[in-house]
């Protein structure tokens, strides 16, 4: 889906927010580019709970430029006063590039050296004589050309691990799949190379995002459709039993999918 938020737990909870497609020749890098702004009012804060799918962010803040890892639980974020975010959500073939050893990074950051990358983003965001649009497509411009000078395009998209790791971050979004021997036959590559490809540009083994792709439908499916029955959901998910679906989903949510439910709808 275009403006796909299942990692969002709260959607309406969210600030200002705005999802910019890769520019053409950047597809392979960059899945999208995503800008929240918000002004709240002194005393108000914004409480935001995510649970991304595991892939890895080029962030840059007023407070400076990170890599972000992938996230392997629920995180949280209070929001007050005012401030932006330029962030890049990256495509693994640009992972060893941006962010390499991923798994060193898992639910953690380190910092992007590039006074300049920082300083021309803040300089886009903070011009006060452009409109809130303009400032968007310069920062995301900025970037854009950032990561395209250090990422190189793939020679064929049917070539290399990178290629390799994009094809299987698809087949990992797509709801039916639901086990990890579904993949050789679906992506005509080995189960050997695909464990090496989800070491090296995700960081992450092949079960643990496919139960996290299962954790975020299921979040999205209880928000959208209050009368699926989770017994019903949790069978649509390839879950044996009402109870193992309970089970993982309490374990990253901490709530269970009714608690989840009930608080979504305040």
């Amino acid at each position: 889906m275009g403006e796909d938020r299942r990692g969002v737990l709260y959607p309406q909870r969210l600030p200002e927010f705005h999802r910019v497609p890769p520019c053409a020749g950047l597809e392979h890098a960059v899945r999208w580019f995503w800008i929240p702004e918000w002004r709240l009012a002194e005393g108000e804060e914004s409480r935001q709970e995510l649970l991304p799918f595991p892939a890895c962010n080029i962030v840059v803040e007023p407070e400076g430029a990170i890599a972000v890892g992938p996230a392997t639980q629920r995180s949280e974020r209070v929001l007050t006063g005012s401030g932006w975010a330029v962030g890049a959500l990256l495509r693994p073939a640009a992972v060893p590039t941006l962010a390499p050893d991923p798994a060193a990074i898992r639910d953690a950051a380190r910092p992007v050296d590039d006074p300049g990358l920082l300083a021309d983003v803040t300089r886009a965001m903070s011009d006060p004589s452009a409109s809130g649009r303009e400032r968007r497509e310069r920062a995301v411009a900025r970037l854009s050309h950032w990561i395209a000078e250090r990422v190189p395009a793939p020679g064929s998209p049917e070539e290399g691990d990178g290629a390799i790791a994009n094809r299987l971050a698809e087949a990992l979004a797509d709801p039916a799949l639901t086990r990890v021997d579904q993949l050789p036959a679906r992506l005509h590559v080995s189960a050997r190379t695909l464990q090496r490809v989800a070491e090296r540009f995700f960081g992450l083994s092949l079960h643990s995002m496919i139960r996290r792709r299962r954790i975020q439908e299921g979040a999205e499916r209880l928000r959208e459709h209050t009368g699926l029955g989770i017994a019903d959901l949790a069978s649509e998910l390839g879950y044996a039993d009402h109870a193992h679906f309970t089970t993982d989903f309490k374990r990253l949510l901490g709530v269970t999918p009714s608690e989840y439910r009930q608080r979504a709808r305040d």
